[in-house]
């Protein structure tokens, strides 16, 4: 039977030792100086069990158990204001003609194997894996408020784990208003095995939400205008995306995006009290959308930053002693299609653990990268899977590590 370990907190003075640019030393060395340093962790005999099934404080502690989201049933979303506000000019015909109706099924049936494929993978890194339920997202649905179909299992949109908690998200899309459905089986057993389950305030999803002038703006001046907090979405009420937050300890840093408004941003910080700092950061980016193929935390004291959308508040990074990692450009070819995300999903990487990542193994300077770094990749294959939106970390949603809380800034 497979342990399940959450840490207490433990009441620390800093035990990171910032990495200089200038030593020779890589990463992987640091990270086990710091593995070292850490009693708790180096001995797992002495972490104290929980009761919960439910355990993760940051992006990169010994990955024990992920939910890997599934292909089947995804269904283009229409294309309503949020999703014009939250895609490139380009790609709005493709969503205008199929939005509403299944992806493409050869495509689907390719993304499924992959997943499938990615799951084999993690399973003999010794990760549990589990799957939602399938859901046939193009059903329609009347609201009160709308009436839309459906998107995709894709669970690091919904689901954000702090500590011992999952908490549902208060996605902007409405074709993402009943995605909870595809994981109501897992998360109920979560909660029996004595997970706290917090669903957050479901949004009306009423045209007030959105700001319909929004999308008339050109590309630069939606530059300018994120530079004065104006997006697509309004603050009619709270709403955010798992993905537009990246754990770090007690430390959570969040963005303001298409699809992330202030509101849920404090709904954030109240509903986690005085624990936890949410720290919001901003990018030179005029459709920012998820955080993780932007920002993207892979050790203590280690981000890879993405050199297209630079971080407005990178000096405080920088302060802390954190090294800061510009990813090496995309790979991957232009005719291959990505009708919501960009080619940036080289950088949106599954940690293992400190020293091991999963990795597209298309993306040889990616790989050549952590190399470098001296982190052990695991590539795996998933470009069809990629083409319905998301890469490695948005496909899964790591719902136990073992680790502790603690600070890192």
């Amino acid at each position: 039977m497979m342990l399940r370990f959450c840490l207490r907190e433990v009441n620390m003075s800093r035990i990171f030792k910032p990495i200089s640019l200038r030593t020779s030393t890589n990463v992987s060395t640091a990270v086990r100086g710091f593995l070292r340093r850490s009693t708790t962790i180096a001995n797992v005999s002495n972490i104290p069990s929980s009761t919960s099934p439910v355990c993760s404080y940051n992006e990169w502690d010994h990955l024990e158990e992920v939910i890997v989201g599934r292909a089947e049933g995804a269904t283009v979303p229409p294309l309503t204001v949020a999703v014009k506000g939250s895609t490139a000019e380009e790609k709005w015909n493709f969503i205008s003609k199929y939005g509403g109706r299944s992806f493409p099924l050869d495509h689907i049936k390719k993304a499924m194997v992959e997943l499938d494929e990615f799951c084999s993978v993690l399973r003999r890194e010794g990760v549990t894996v589990r799957r939602p339920d399938i859901v046939d997202f193009s059903m329609k649905y009347t609201t009160p408020d709308f009436t839309s179909t459906g998107y995709i299992a894709m669970p690091r949109d919904l689901l954000l784990v702090i500590g011992d908690e999952i908490i549902e998200c208060p996605m902007a899309w409405r074709s993402r208003f009943f995605e909870y459905r595809a994981y109501r089986s897992l998360l109920k057993e979560y909660f029996q095995g004595g997970a706290k389950w917090t669903a957050a305030p479901k949004p009306q999803m009423i045209d007030d939400l959105y700001d319909e002038e929004y999308i008339k703006y050109s590309v630069e001046e939606r530059q300018k205008l994120a530079t004065q907090g104006r997006f697509v979405t309004t603050e009619f009420e709270p709403c955010f995306d798992a993905a537009d937050f990246m754990r770090a300890g007690k430390d959570i840093f969040a963005q303001r995006s298409q699809v992330t408004n202030n509101m849920g941003i404090e709904w954030m910080r109240r509903h986690l009290g005085d624990k936890y700092n949410i720290h919001v950061l901003s990018f030179r980016e005029p459709n920012p959308l998820h955080i993780d193929s932007t920002f993207n935390i892979i050790g203590p004291g280690i981000v890879l930053a993405n050199p297209d959308r630079p971080c407005n508040q990178i000096d405080m990074f920088k302060k802390a002693g954190w090294r800061i990692v510009h990813p090496p450009k995309p790979m991957m070819p232009d005719g291959h299609p990505l009708w919501i995300s960009s080619k940036w999903l080289s950088m949106n990487v599954l940690m293992l653990d400190p020293t091991r990542v999963v990795v597209d193994k298309n993306e040889k300077s990616t790989i050549a990268m952590f190399e470098k770094l001296g982190i052990k990749t695991i590539p795996v294959c998933i470009p069809f899977a990629n083409s319905l939106g998301g890469g490695f970390h948005c496909w899964t949603c790591d719902v136990r590590r073992r680790g502790k809380l603690e600070s890192y800034l």
